[in-house]
């Protein structure tokens, strides 16, 4: 069932035996939002707990030592950095990230891994599981939405797995910078768990809204290859995320994506006269290359 909160943000509960109403309330809501939090989802509170109490440990070590999972290379997608620094000219605040993959097997490289804590590859490795199976449901439900097999959407964008670890620190300053600026998720899809502190916003006819924290829940966001997959029928969500004056705010956003190579475009069992493509059909890879920097689609989708 969908209940309503933050202004009709939709919360669906994944533990009604009616599964059928389930992933109706799924799809409505990534019609409609692009964005939904989801509880009783299966992913064991100890897990999320866990989860979160390792990737804070390591954000409190030195820098120093975080810097031994450093970022390489700019163009390397795994690793420590420091995003932003504080800046009040682009409203920016201070954001640390650490990035690595976390499935398939062959493409984890341990070397971006924390080896301190000690049981950070344990405690990843347990969340891993539990939200593959949690993304691989919801993909499920929004293939069937679109009239197509279950296995659709997931066998174009449910092939890699990000986890991102977002540490915002306090700014006194809080009511004049953001954490992340507004972006739309270049995945198809991405799961987030936060800690207590509040902070991400989503965009909505022209206002945004409140996210609310609430405990153990998965917040799930539609990307940009999903919104192209379905030709525009599920949102890919506007978001972004200030920060607190005197608390920490961390989130743990799984991105799941195609790989580099996966040309991703409209299904062609869902466009024809009445609904053409919106999109053409492009590479992940190349897709990326164009978001990042920041150039036009124009001459490329209709």
């Amino acid at each position: 069932m969908v209940l309503e909160r933050d202004q009709n943000i939709p919360v669906v509960d994944l533990s009604d035996p009616d599964q059928e109403l389930v992933a109706r309330a799924v799809v409505k809501a990534s019609e409609e939002w692009g964005v939904f939090q989801v509880v009783n989802h299966g992913i064991p509170t100890e897990v999320i707990q866990r989860l979160k109490n390792v990737g804070r440990q390591f954000f409190e070590l030195s820098e120093e030592e975080k810097k031994a999972v450093a970022k390489p290379a700019v163009d390397s997608r795994e690793g420590y950095k420091r995003r932003y620094e504080l800046n009040l000219e682009t409203k920016t605040g201070t954001v640390d990230q650490l990035f690595h993959n976390i499935w398939p097997p062959m493409s984890v490289n341990y070397k971006f891994w924390p080896k301190n804590p000690l049981d950070y590859r344990e405690a990843n490795e347990e969340y891993t599981g539990h939200v593959k199976l949690l993304s691989e449901k919801i993909m499920e439900w929004l293939s069937k939405g679109l009239g197509l097999r279950g296995e659709a959407i997931k066998e174009v964008t449910g092939s890699e797995y990000m986890i991102i670890v977002n540490y915002y620190h306090p700014c006194p300053l809080a009511d004049l910078i953001e954490g992340l600026d507004a972006h739309t998720d270049i995945s198809g899809i991405t799961l987030i768990v936060p800690n207590e502190i509040p902070g991400l916003q989503v965009f909505k006819d022209d206002h945004w809204f409140d996210l609310e924290s609430i405990a153990s829940a998965v917040i799930v966001i539609i990307g940009d290859q999903i919104l192209r997959l379905s030709n525009g029928r599920y949102k890919s969500v506007l978001h972004k995320t200030i920060v607190d004056k005197e608390r920490t705010r961390m989130s743990w956003p799984v991105l799941v994506m195609p790989t580099s190579d996966m040309v991703v475009g409209p299904f062609p069992e869902i466009t024809g006269h009445n609904d053409p493509p919106k999109f053409k059909p492009i590479s992940y890879k190349d897709y990326i290359y164009r978001k990042l920097r920041h150039l036009s689609f124009a001459d490329h989708d209709s």
